[in-house]
């Protein structure tokens, strides 16, 4: 499998510490661990094993993996475990992509207050979907949904918004029948743009009443209570953006989408293009245009660069990946037994092998459970040695003839 030739972890190892020294005093502990984390991440740092070929004798050292949710490299093990855990909830019926996007205006203050407004945004989402599902007058039904959080734009730019999964559908109000939705249509953008925006504002000033908020820089004046009303007023004026796409093709395209989706980075190494004395040039998507002229390139400062990546960081134990109603874990034994019943239909065993086998190999699990492949010829390999961080294996790698 080929690697990137330009890792973020390149960008952090070259001008990490300079950076750092700049930002001095502001930055987080998290921030710091996350640095050195991708910093270390598949290198002789962490330690690591000695593989040899069971055909051809190849000779291989595999490092070990930080396992930091932010490290690019550290994300396809996630994946491969999430979709081994999740397929199980899977139901035969239209899934749905939804996006709750902040407005800007709103995200500047989401940025100083990261915990307190993502869990907003995440318990608004998900009140606004499961109130209206629950409305007689558009689906009348009690509703599962899986909600993800990215707080990025396709510049690195902050930009918080959810992604939603929903079944097509939901328990009747009885939990007696299935209640489908319209084919091709679950609810309407419109009315939940609405609702989200009245709760989510309402959840504000709650939480800025309550003391939960910080401000800092040219957000201090929002301290007042004149202040912080009269900057809320555009936002309860404009549009808030609430996006659905078109269902997918099938069922098991959820799983295959959401194994990738859930466990994204704020950028991932493929994206990178080079870094020199101009800077890191990357790939971005401008949105706004048409699909065919969306494809461009960006050139950042190294510093601005690792600025961007680090907006991105979560706070420690910070859980990104949530679920509600019927797919929720006080919920989930007991609904989902119930829906497959009223669908008619049985709780498949198999594992969707053609999903998991296009994943790449997990160097990540206990030893005993990975299985590792020959670059060369393909074949099985074995583990004869491992070796801590810092020290070196007993002899070095072979080459491919083994001389």
């Amino acid at each position: 499998m080929s690697h990137p030739t330009l890792e973020v972890a390149d960008i952090f190892r070259q001008h990490g510490t300079a950076w750092r020294q700049s930002q001095a005093g502001h930055l987080s502990l998290e921030q710091l661990k996350v640095m050195s984390a991708i910093e270390r991440c598949r290198s002789m740092a962490l330690g690591g094993h000695v593989l040899q070929c069971q055909d051809c004798h190849q000779i291989q050292i595999a490092y070990n993996s930080c396992r930091n949710r932010h490290c690019p490299k550290c994300q396809a093990s996630a994946a491969h475990r999430w979709l081994t855990a999740r397929q199980a909830d899977l139901l035969p019926v239209e899934y749905y992509h939804l996006v709750f996007t902040l407005p800007e205006s709103i995200s500047q203050l989401a940025y100083q207050n990261k915990s307190v407004m993502y869990t907003l945004l995440f318990k608004v989402a998900a009140q606004t979907l499961k109130t209206i599902a629950a409305d007689p007058k558009h689906l009348g039904a009690q509703i599962g949904l899986t909600l993800v959080l990215h707080t990025w734009g396709s510049a690195l730019t902050h930009h918080p918004h959810v992604h939603g999964i929903v079944p097509g559908g939901g328990l009747s109000m009885d939990g007696q029948r299935w209640v489908a939705c319209r084919p091709g249509f679950f609810l309407s953008v419109r009315v939940l743009s609405r609702l989200f925006r009245r709760l989510f504002l309402e959840r504000l000033l709650q939480a800025y009443h309550a003391g939960q908020l910080q401000f800092f820089g040219h957000l201090q004046a929002l301290k007042e209570p004149k202040q912080f009303d009269d900057w809320l007023k555009p936002s309860r004026q404009q549009e808030w953006v609430v996006y659905a796409k078109r269902p997918f093709a099938s069922p098991k395209l959820v799983l295959a989408y959401l194994s990738r989706y859930t466990h994204r980075v704020a950028i991932a190494n493929s994206r990178l293009i080079s870094m020199n004395e101009h800077g890191v040039t990357f790939q971005w998507k401008d949105y706004r245009l048409k699909s065919q002229q969306s494809d461009k390139t960006m050139t950042l400062s190294a510093h601005e660069f690792i600025r961007r990546f680090m907006l991105h960081i979560l706070p420690s134990g910070f859980h990104r990946i949530r679920h509600y109603g019927m797919v929720s874990n006080a919920q989930r034994k007991e609904a989902l037994p119930k829906v497959r019943e009223l669908l008619n239909t049985l709780v498949t065993k198999e594992r969707p092998e053609h999903l998991i086998n296009s994943m790449p190999i997990n160097n990540d699990e206990p030893l005993e459970k990975v299985t590792y492949r020959c670059s060369y010829c393909g074949s099985p390999m074995k583990i004869i040695e491992t070796f801590l961080g810092g020290q070196l294996p007993r002899a070095p790698p072979l080459n491919r003839t083994g001389s």
